[in-house]
């Protein structure tokens, strides 16, 4: 019944250890066992039992709720990641005007990588945009 053990510690890994968590997952655990004894007694071979029981058994989000684990909450960086992308196209411009004024001052080529430059904080105005 090793898979089992390693099935309930793997499903209980994120928890933080107390003796709430030891307790439900002995009893977990104990469901888990008893339920291969049954399916054994009905006839199914070791493997299939413990399989069986594992998929039957599911998933414990509503034990992680009772135990008090809530997801982690995804952080909106889509004004941070706008603020970036403008700084960091100004300072590339800047780059790309500094060197044709410095080498080659009779012809404006700055402007056309600019264009493309500015795609980056466009896109990241429109993703601003969708999360709001």
């Amino acid at each position: 019944m090793k898979k089992l053990k390693d099935h309930v510690a793997e499903l209980f890994k994120d928890i933080p250890d107390s003796e709430q968590k030891k307790a439900i997952m002995q009893e977990v655990l104990e469901n888990l066992e008893e339920k291969v004894w049954d399916l054994k007694e009905q006839g199914k071979e070791e493997e299939d039992a413990i399989n069986k029981a594992i998929v039957d058994f599911g998933d414990i989000d509503e034990l992680k709720k009772e135990l008090g684990i809530k997801r982690p909450v995804k952080r909106n960086m889509s004004k941070l990641n706008l603020g970036y992308s403008i700084w960091g196209s100004l300072l590339i411009i800047s780059l790309f005007i500094f060197i044709n004024l410095y080498y080659s001052p009779d012809t404006i080529w700055f402007v056309y990588p600019t264009f493309a430059v500015l795609w980056w904080p466009l896109t990241m105005y429109f993703q601003w945009l969708r999360s709001k």
